[in-house]
């Protein structure tokens, strides 16, 4: 080693220390290789970096002025940098093995290698969505979850036909604007803000004109509301057995239960960033052998390009089949942080999973309740697992509350249904922020709640 490096990689070892803790610690993140241990010294010889970049605080304090950072706790056996802990309802906080799984070589979207990854990605989905029918067709594309939208309108609706749209807020309303965009002839069965349509109309509505489609926003996640699928679906079959039931998944995938086959749906579609665990980038979804028969069934091609099932269905086929395709390139790296994602989520049984969302989630609605605070979904039976919608008292803003929250380190988010935007903020629990009680998660952010709504000057009547 020359002089000048030496003495500079010297220098460094102070700030090594810090990283990887006091020698009687363990190490969680500490290099077992000299390459490796040059590779983290390294990222201290780089010049000095402004303030808000990746490496801002990693710098000695006497390089930067820190006092502008922000004071987020550390957690225990991460790997990450301190950060506010974001409890949105997604993107939520990821698992450390899957943002590993980002940093991934470089490799070939057609080598064997990745190749097999993507195949087995295919196949846990599978499992995911409780689907063991081989007519049944995943996809996973580059794009987010509103992409589903287009997978859905661009290639079971033709121009003319009907579809009707059960209306529980910002989301069912965006999914009706798309199927508009592309000849869709909608009808929405809209419910009012905090609730959804219900089976006696539902019933009605089928019962006077014949529907290509019915779409259900699952969770709403403009209001939290939750649509039950195992009774609608049922209706459905009973009284207009020839549509096609869609289901947007985006947050309820993974933390609420989908059991594609046993409640005969024809397609849900769904994103990486929420319950599942995965940065985004990825629209997910899976369609039954019978709407993949109705789309062969189309009389006039399918009205987009980048969203056409002709294009796509044949390489998710071989690429399931551990055959290497192409029709536009893939994300080697999300497709890995993906497959690290569902091999976590399989690991478990499913029933487990949506039984420790369901128990963070009573035991949040409780403190809510327990400050005297009300719920936009305000029905119990109508209440999502993985996310809750809050309105504010009467004295508390929006605009007061969230800036509170994120100086204890909290990140919640600000309401977006157009009718009640201002009144409410949104609570995301989902993923490993329910799954691992050692982060701490949910109890900190019921704490920064219950001091910043005191902050506010709020009490409890």
């Amino acid at each position: 080693m020359i002089p000048e490096v030496s003495r500079l990689a010297h220098a460094s070892r102070p700030v090594v220390r810090r990283l990887l803790g006091p020698p009687s610690m363990p190490r969680q993140t500490a290099p077992d290789s000299s390459p490796a241990r040059l590779s983290l010294i390294s990222r201290h010889l780089a010049p000095v970096y402004p303030i808000n970049t990746p490496y801002t605080v990693e710098r000695l304090p006497s390089t930067i002025d820190t006092s502008l950072l922000p004071k987020a706790q550390t957690r225990a056996m991460s790997s990450q940098p301190p950060h506010p802990t974001l409890l949105i309802p997604g993107p939520i906080e990821f698992d450390d093995a899957v943002l590993q799984s980002m940093s991934h070589y470089s490799e070939s979207h057609v080598g064997p290698a990745f190749v097999a990854t993507f195949g087995e990605t295919l196949s846990m989905l599978r499992k995911l969505f409780q689907t063991s029918d081989p007519a049944s067709q995943p996809f996973v594309l580059s794009g987010s979850g509103t992409l589903g939208w287009d997978l859905v309108a661009a290639n079971l609706v033709e121009a003319g036909e009907d579809v009707l749209v059960l209306g529980s807020g910002y989301f069912s309303d965006g999914f009706a604007d798309c199927l508009k965009v592309y000849g869709g002839n909608v009808t929405e069965l809209k419910a009012p803000p905090g609730s959804k349509p219900q089976l006696p109309e539902i019933e009605k509505a089928l019962s006077e004109k014949r529907y290509k489609l019915l779409t259900v926003t699952h969770v709403d996640t403009s209001t939290g509301v939750l649509s039950e699928l195992k009774n609608l679906a049922a209706l459905v079959h009973r009284v207009s057995p020839e549509t096609l039931i869609i289901v947007d998944g985006v947050c309820s995938v993974a933390c609420e239960e989908i059991d594609f086959d046993g409640w005969k749906l024809d397609g849900v579609v769904t994103a990486s960033q929420k319950a599942i665990g995965c940065p985004a980038g990825l629209s997910i979804s899976m369609f039954s052998g019978r709407a993949m028969q109705a789309f062969q069934n189309r009389k006039t091609p399918p009205a987009a390009y980048f969203a056409s099932m002709k294009n796509w269905t044949h390489i998710m086929q071989n690429y399931e089949a551990k055959k290497p395709s192409y029709f536009a390139t893939p994300s080697p790296q999300l497709i890995h942080a993906l497959h690290t994602a569902l091999k976590q989520i399989l690991a478990r049984p499913l029933s487990e999973r949506f039984a420790l969302h369901k128990e963070a989630s009573d035991r949040i609605k409780k403190a809510v309740a327990d400050l005297g605070l009300k719920q936009v979904a305000s029905n119990p039976d109508e209440q999502a697992h993985g996310m809750t919608a809050i309105y504010l008292p009467e004295t508390v803003k929006q605009t007061d509350i969230l800036p509170s929250l994120a100086k204890k380190n909290v990140v919640f988010a600000g309401g977006i249904h157009k009718e009640i935007a201002t009144k409410y903020i949104r609570f995301g629990h989902m993923g490993v922020s329910v799954l691992d009680p050692k982060r701490g998660d949910i109890d900190r952010a019921i704490k920064a709640l219950q001091d910043g709504l005191a902050e506010c000057g709020y009490q409890k009547a």
